[in-house]
């Protein structure tokens, strides 16, 4: 029969313990900065903003990234004295959208520092 060159292992050192990088007064640092940095992005926000339009360009809304419409414009043609709802629903329809995009880019530029963590706790952040 064939020698086996297997060796045999002996006993393995013990397991050391990984230093820990971050106590409490680490943890408590970190989220500091993370509230640092949210409240600049907050702010740089509000000169951030989207655009968004109906009735084929008729009507043109654009909003910050703080949610307040900066502009509204509307094409003289889309008024019309004898259809003032359809021009009613389009200025709707601009501004519900230019409100949502800008919500989404909120989200998104949160969700950067964030990680997608959803940090909604009351007095966190």
């Amino acid at each position: 029969m064939a020698k086996s060159r297997l060796k045999k292992r002996g006993p393995r050192p013990p397991m050391q313990a990984r230093p820990q990088t971050t106590g409490r007064g680490g943890m408590q640092q970190q989220v500091m900065q993370l509230q640092e940095e949210m409240l600049k992005t907050q702010e740089s926000l509000k000169d951030e903003t989207v655009t968004a339009t109906s009735g084929g360009g008729a009507v043109a809304v654009v909003v910050n990234g703080h949610q307040e419409v900066l502009s509204l414009t509307i094409d003289p043609a889309a008024v019309d004295p004898d259809d003032v709802e359809m021009l009613q629903d389009m200025v709707l329809a601009a501004v519900n959208e230019a409100l949502e995009r800008s919500r989404a880019l909120a989200a998104e530029r949160m969700n950067t520092l964030t990680g997608g963590l959803n940090l909604n706790i009351p007095g966190l952040l």
